[in-house]
């Protein structure tokens, strides 16, 4: 009972010593959220995938008010049409429902795509001056997520603007 008594207080001990020594560490936090949506090759790489995907948005749009159009015409029209005429315009606006359909979701897919292509090579980028920050600070502890942080390790803007002089 006395060996076990001994040996807790020691691991007590233990614990205590490895505690004191982590709070010699240096630990820093970064908001990686802020990081995309500050850092200059992220808004860089926004506006070039808008520009990049402006005309296909603006056809999709142009499509949009075509189909609304269309149902608007048959909803107003639908009692005086003769019915050959409302079958033909109900399978014309079908038509170009599916053809807007299949645009709007290959749109979607090859935007998403594209923005991952962009976000990998920005996260890349990021990772490496965080860890450039990091050393040259001699941060021991970098983290990016947290359900808490003391605004006086936030990093973030060292991060951004380490970024921004990158990107010149």
């Amino acid at each position: 009972m006395l060996k076990k008594a001994l040996v807790a207080f020691m691991s007590i001990g233990l614990v205590v010593s490895a505690a004191s020594a982590e709070a010699e560490m240096r630990i820093g936090f970064v908001n990686g959220q802020r990081v995309i949506n500050e850092s200059p090759q992220a808004i860089k790489a926004k506006k070039k995938i808008e520009k990049e995907f402006e005309k296909r948005d603006q056809d999709l749009q142009k499509l949009a008010k075509q189909l609304q159009g269309l149902q608007e015409g048959l909803e107003k029209n639908a009692t005086t049409m003769a019915e050959s005429e409302r079958h033909n315009k109900e399978r014309e606006f079908n038509d170009l429902n599916r053809d807007f359909q299949r645009k709007q979701r290959e749109f979607r897919e090859d935007l998403n795509l594209r923005q991952n292509e962009e976000m990998a090579s920005i996260y890349e980028n990021v990772n490496k001056v965080i860890k450039k920050v990091a050393e040259t600070e001699k941060y021991d502890l970098i983290v990016q997520e947290a359900v808490y942080f003391s605004p006086k390790i936030d990093i973030t803007d060292k991060v951004i603007k380490a970024l921004g002089d990158a990107s010149k």
